[in-house]
């Protein structure tokens, strides 16, 4: 049984994790830094350097993994969009929860039928 893997969800995923490494670092040093001239918290962006090499290879442990990470993106996304005094920083929140949200869709979609295929064959292994 070979399992049929979308390559549009791949490459959205890794569209959806390169779109974040490259809005955390503008959001936090240029349009809307929580302090003037920049924060520490630009460096929020290191986790998510780690899986991009197996995003980009389709690696589906990455991809699971790092579908659990990218759901802290999504918190604080949500977190600032409805709690930032600054209208750049709150626009800035609704495109990482765009950013986040459509790179955790590609991610588990792309994942399924990989993970179905492998419980029908431990099913099938079970019953012989």
């Amino acid at each position: 049984m070979t399992t049929q893997l979308n390559p549009v969800l791949r490459y959205g995923a890794v569209f959806f994790l390169v779109g974040l490494i490259v809005l955390c670092p503008v959001w936090e040093l240029g349009v809307a830094p929580l302090r003037p001239g920049g924060s520490l918290l630009a460096l929020k962006v290191i986790p998510l350097l780690f899986p991009l090499r197996g995003v980009i290879k389709g690696n589906l442990y990455t991809l699971q993994w790092s579908a659990m990470l990218i759901l802290l993106y999504l918190m604080e996304g949500l977190v600032r969009a409805y709690s930032d005094p600054s209208g750049a920083s709150v626009t800035m929140a609704k495109v990482e929860i765009i950013l986040s949200l459509g790179f955790y869709l590609c991610a588990i979609f792309y994942v399924h039928p990989a993970k179905k295929a492998a419980r029908a064959k431990k099913r099938a292994m079970e019953k012989s």
